[in-house]
């Protein structure tokens, strides 16, 4: 196994990891298409619940159909991801 093939797993909060090379994309869950893929991923039983109970602060898709809750803001989360938070403000600034 080269170093290509390694699985990168990051902490999403909690204690739950996911796999980066899975993650297609990380949204807020405060826009009404948001929650709808929300509610049809939960309907299908393919939402992934990792909030322990908190508030839902981030939504991750996953290339499987899967959508993973986080209860970590993104501000928290992209680090881990590997963007830099310089980055996610010239995206809202635009």
């Amino acid at each position: 196994m080269n170093e290509s093939d390694t699985v990168k797993l990051v902490n999403i909060g909690y204690g739950n990891l996911i796999s980066t090379q899975r993650l297609i994309a990380v949204v807020s869950p405060d826009s009404a298409p948001i929650k709808r893929m929300v509610s049809e991923a939960r309907e299908r039983s393919m939402l992934i619940d990792a909030t322990f109970g908190r508030k839902t602060k981030t939504v991750l898709i996953m290339d499987s159909d899967h959508v993973v809750l986080s209860g970590l803001p993104i501000e928290k989360l992209a680090p881990r991801l590997g963007v830099e938070p310089a980055e996610l403000e010239e995206e809202e600034n635009g």
